[in-house]
């Protein structure tokens, strides 16, 4: 096997997992009202998440493999990176909206209500963010120490549990709590609707990294079948 063909599954999870972080920053901006077959405590009959929740479970996936196929470090300097692409992202996306418009494309004023976040979800994003995805990469390797290359549903499930419930808390209390009341961007929701946000956007990322499990094994498996027959293994 060529050295081409040994990276590709690398370079396939980090594109997978830039596409899925940029995707997901601009699909947040409209907010999806999830009807429930039965009323849950605090949440009631619906679960009210941004659009691009799908798109962000899987960048936890990705870290997921990533870490375990190639190591602690690796996996840092992928969420790194990532935040750096956000960044870039955000930079394109308001030379696009500043630039002056023509009559022939769409409407200038429409273009920017669209796909201009609003300035509290940008930041509440970003900063749960660098908590949720970093500790993502401590919690997956601190499981790992303590189980060695078994329970690979363990690290799994207990890294993206943990970390998805960090930045499901951090991205609802500073895009709707924090940021309107001390910089006066955006609406400070009421404690019961900070309440059953966080709760209703846990439960069904919650419900994700269990299903994402399989995946994460086929994923893993898959590398480990195509490696070559040198036996090299990934430095922490």
């Amino acid at each position: 096997m060529n050295s081409s063909e040994s990276n590709a599954p690398r370079l396939v999870l980090a594109a997978a997992f830039v596409t899925a972080l940029v995707v997901a920053q601009l699909l947040a901006v409209k907010i999806l009202a999830l009807s429930l077959p039965v009323g849950l405590p605090v949440v009631g009959s619906e679960i009210i998440v941004p659009a691009g929740v799908l798109a962000y479970a899987i960048t936890f996936l990705a870290t997921d493999c990533y870490g375990e196929l190639y190591g602690k470090r690796p996996a840092r300097t992928l969420v790194t990176v990532g935040f750096a692409m956000i960044l870039l992202m955000l930079a394109l996306l308001w030379l696009a909206i500043l630039a002056p418009g023509s009559p022939a494309g769409v409407d200038p004023e429409l273009f920017e209500q669209v796909l201009a976040p609003s300035t509290n979800v940008v930041l509440g994003g970003l900063l749960a963010y660098l908590v949720s995805q970093h500790w993502d990469v401590i919690a997956f390797h601190g499981i790992r120490e303590r189980t060695g290359d078994r329970l690979l549903w363990a690290r799994n499930v207990g890294s993206t549990a943990t970390s998805q419930a960090l930045d499901t808390v951090v991205f609802v209390l500073v895009a709707f709590s924090l940021a309107p009341t001390l910089f006066g961007i955006g609406v400070a929701l009421p404690a019961g609707e900070l309440l059953a946000l966080i709760v209703g956007q846990y439960l069904l990322k919650l419900l994700i990294a269990l299903a994402d499990t399989p995946v994460v094994y086929g994923v893993v498996g898959l590398v480990h079948s195509r490696r070559d027959e040198r036996g090299a293994t990934p430095a922490d």
